[in-house]
């Protein structure tokens, strides 16, 4: 191909923290940026530098750096910095579809406050993309894409441009880095000397996968700085190119040269996890560190679907506007969400970092839902406190889904047992009380509302207020469980504490020996410390389920690598069963057994400790079970096995803003001499398999890694136990991956706790779409008390916000970026076009619908004086609606 030109695109790529934390890194950022800096100022040729596709490297820079911010400013409008559009350069197979958004919305803040962003959806190093990455950047505007590990080594996939397709239809212009990555021209600025030859192999590189004539080169890698003469490497450059022509451009400069002229730009569609003969894809980071994983989907829960509606919420009912909170806490999520940092594959260090943020993550989440609670209910601690006369306490209920809820539900209430006075001694003498005495809740109407005590303890209680010191009381807290009453989409209900109601023997769920059994389904323990389900509307039986198996694990935080001369180890028994709770509306077993673990002999063998948790509500067909594991081996991976005996069915999988449909993974590993395939994949809140009326689901409250075998077995990863940063001895995968280094926090020694659910269906519950995230919903996201002792006149804020259309699924209500309003996103999980509407209890001004990133609005029509908007959603589109 002659006429070629070549687009020289400098950059560095940027692991904000990896083997060394991120303060040792942003030290050599700061030089980086203060050199950078200062030679775009002085040489007008050195046109453009790419800072990796993220703007938090600015962020971090100028912390250190502020005196700097005008002019970072004036290089980011000319187009000479370019960053963005990410805040983050995140693991995009982990992190929910929702802190995607997020990630980009921190972008497009940043690259306004800086003068403009990257139009290009940069990701030069994920460990694989989501099928959503498509829609994703056409919600906010972008129409290009790099990407490297996830795509390539198959015979369709030779060339370096594709035209990839999401879920819904719209597409990008993609570029396919080389194999050697985004550092396939780092060797060229610092070899001018032998710079033919170097030449040679980066155009050897990329010339014969070439699509058009425009092929960019890019030179940097790994926290290189910018290269010292790129002005002099571009005349050097075109000397050897007599016929073609060399650039220094910027990464969009190259998109929108290849996009106006001719190109083959072959079709793609789907997620990118297969580019085992092309380049290392690393999809063994799904287990690693899994507790790290684990910490984070509740966070991201606690933010979605707790925090920012409350918030809106609160907000639009005329309390605190509280999103600098909410960016603030966003902000410090999504910085643990760095491709290496959330896929484990850290130092030490980095992860204990981790897991501090994501607990001051959750901490920040709290205590919004608590102000906003608060707020949305009128209840005001000081005026409570000035009052004079006993407390009122009430139970409030909030329903965090969008359609009415009501039924069985667990409250923790708190009874007042004596003063804890704090400060020193004096003349204050402490009140008592009684405790718990026995008692019922009553509904708004009068009716009781008898409760089931599952746990009584003795605790400490501070209530909190923003014009007096904190009240300490010693109390009984007193977990119950009943049914709740009717409570709307995003509202509240509450309930006042009243004499103890009678209880109904026969309310629905009970114990009988091992067994659970309510309408729907019979759980039993069996010897094994596995379930048994019987599902009774399909007369379908499940055996073995949850039944614990650890194999060995000689592989690093990149890659899982069987032992040779390993074996699997499945749980046998002994099992102690206890009984702890006995209905009628919740019903709950306990069994504790022990596993061997940790292979070979001498090197790591140890046990692990496990307690199951098997509980049932009365009116559901949802296994709700807890697995605590007390791991005391090293070098294994400790699963749990789920036989549904459905041999060539595919696996359905949660995936940001959708799912996808897997088949077993089949190998020869010989046919992949660079990196074995593994067996593993992603998921998020779910996976089922079904045919007919034989199915089930395993929930479990955000993401974790599964394998579905040619069996018709789903296997669970509970935790992979290993030592080293990066190995280079694999057989699974030859070669360093990262740099050596140890690792033994990522042994995962100690207690683990692991939430799960097991959902009964059949095909049709399946192909809904919705059924299996509205289950999810009920386990997870179920209505939550709020018990206020010392609470006076409440006067809730009314709330009903509902969402119709079968097979549309919520994913946010938050405030709006800008302005008063409030954002309602779903989008349709089918591949049907459906007809949706949000209805309203008190009628809204106006409704417009807007892309991801909260632009391109256009006005809705409203319905019923306001309280009805339709709309409709095409095959797995995602519809964002803002209100006002």
């Amino acid at each position: 191909m002659t006429g070629l030109i070549f687009h020289l695109i400098a950059h560095t790529h940027w692991d904000r923290e990896w083997y060394l934390p991120s303060a040792a890194f942003r030290v050599r950022l700061i030089d980086l940026l203060d050199d950078l800096i200062l030679r775009l100022q002085a040489d007008p040729e050195f046109r453009s530098f790419l800072l990796d596709g993220q703007t938090v490297l600015l962020e971090d820079y100028l912390r250190a750096r502020p005196d700097r911010e005008g002019e970072v400013r004036t290089l980011v409008r000319a187009g000479r910095l370019q960053i963005g559009p990410w805040y983050v350069l995140a693991d995009e197979l982990i992190p929910s579809g929702e802190s995607l958004v997020r990630n980009l919305l921190l972008g497009l803040t940043d690259g306004e406050r800086f003068g403009g962003r990257l139009e290009v959806l940069y990701s030069p190093d994920a460990f694989g993309h989501p099928a959503i990455w498509p829609t994703l950047a056409r919600e906010f505007g972008i129409r290009y894409g790099v990407v490297w590990r996830g795509l390539g080594g198959e015979p369709d996939q030779a060339r370096d441009l594709y035209r990839w397709r999401g879920p819904d239809g719209r597409d990008v212009l993609l570029w396919h880095l080389p194999p050697a990555g985004y550092g396939v021209g780092a060797e060229l600025a610092m070899e001018l000397e032998q710079l033919p030859a170097a030449w040679a192999r980066v155009r050897d590189a990329l010339v014969p996968r070439a699509a058009a004539k425009h092929v960019p080169v890019f030179l940097g890698a790994d926290h290189h700085a910018a290269p010292v003469a790129l002005p002099r490497l571009r005349e050097m450059l075109a000397a050897l190119e007599p016929d073609n022509a060399v650039r220094v451009s910027r990464l969009d400069e190259f998109f929108q040269a290849v996009s106006a002229g001719p190109a083959a730009a072959p079709p793609l569609a789907g997620e990118l996890r297969w580019s085992y003969r092309y380049t290392w894809t690393l999809q063994g980071v799904h287990g690693t560190r899994a507790h790290l994983k684990r910490r984070n989907a509740l966070a991201e829960l606690w933010l979605e679907r707790y925090a920012e509606p409350l918030a809106a919420l609160a907000r639009r009912a005329g309390g605190v506007d509280r999103r600098p909170a909410l960016e603030l806490a966003w902000r410090d999520l999504v910085r643990g969400q760095f491709h290496d940092t959330l896929a484990g594959c850290v130092s030490d260090e980095v992860a204990q970092v981790l897991e501090r943020r994501l607990g001051a993550v959750e901490a920040a989440a709290r205590e919004v839902v608590r102000a906003s609670l608060f707020d949305l209910v009128r209840h005001d601690p000081d005026a409570s406190r000035d009052t004079p006369g006993p407390a009122r306490p009430r139970l409030v209920l909030w329903n965090p889904a969008v359609r009415t809820r009501e039924g069985v539900m667990i409250a923790d209430v708190t009874w007042f047992r004596r003063d804890v006075l704090i400060g020193p001694p004096g003349e204050r003498r402490p009140r008592s009380e009684p405790g718990h005495r026995p008692f019922s809740f009553v509904r708004p109407d009068g009716r009781a509302l008898p409760v089931q005590v599952l746990d009584r303890r003795v605790g400490h209680e501070r209530l909190d207020a923003r014009r007096h010191y904190p009240d300490a009381d010693e109390v009984d807290v007193v977990r119950v469980a009943f049914r709740a009453p009717a409570v709307p989409g995003l509202g509240c209900v509450v309930l006042d504490r009243g004499p103890a109601a009678g209880l109904v023997g026969d309310e629905g769920v009970a114990v009988k020996g091992r067994s659970l059994i309510n309408r729907d389904v019979e759980v039993t323990i069996q010897p094994n410390g596995a379930l048994v389900v019987f599902d009774k509307r399909s007369r379908e039986w499940f055996l073995d389920v949850l039944r614990l198996e650890d194999a060995s694990d000689a592989g690093d935080t990149y890659s899982y690598c069987p032992a040779a001369g390993g074996r699997v180890v499945r749980a046998e028994g002994p099992v102690t069963v206890r009984r702890l709770a006995a209905g009628p509306f919740v019903a709950a077993l306990e069994a504790r057994f022990d596993l061997r673990a940790g292979t070979p002999p001498g090197d790591g063998r140890g046990t692990i400790g496990a307690r199951l948790v098997a509980t049932l509500h009365a009116d559901s067909a949802c296994v709700r079970c807890v697995l605590e594991i007390d791991n005391r081996a090293t070098a294994h991976r400790l699963r749990a096995r789920v036989p549904l005996n459905l041999p060539g069915a595919l696996a359905v999988a949660g995936a940001p803003f959708g799912s996808v449909a897997r088949p077993p993974v089949v190998i020869d590993p010989r046919e992949f001499p660079a990196e074995t395939p593994v067996a593993t994949a992603p998921a998020h809140r779910f996976v089922a398999a079904a045919e007919g009326r034989r199915g089930l689901a395993l929930l479990a409250p955000g993401f974790f890694e599964y394998e579905w075998t040619p069996q018709g077995e789903l296997v669970f990863t509970l935790l992979r136990a290993v030592g080293e940063l990066s190995r280079g001895d694999l057989p699974t995968r030859p070669g360093h991956a990262g740099w050596p280094q140890a690792t033994p926090q990522a042994q995962c020694l100690g207690p683990h706790r692991v939430e799960v659910a097991l959902l009964p269906l059949g095909a049709a519950d399946l192909a809904r779409g919705d059924a299996v995230l509205h289950a999810w919903e009920d386990a997870f996201l179920p209505l939550r008390g709020l018990w206020l002792r010392d609470a006076r006149g409440l006067d809730p804020v009314p709330v009903d916000v509902t969402l119709e259309g079968e097979g549309l699924v919520l994913s946010a209500v938050k405030p709006a970026r800008v302005g008063a309003g409030l954002v309602l996103r779903c989008y349709n999980a089918t591949e049907r076009r459906v007809g949706g509407a949000w209805r309203f209890g008190d009628g809204i001004r106006t409704a417009h619908r807007v892309r991801a990133d909260e632009r391109e609005s256009q006005e809705q029509v409203l319905e019923q004086r306001g309280k009805i908007v339709r709309f409709v959603a095409e095959p797995h589109e995602i519809v964002t609606m803002l209100i006002t």
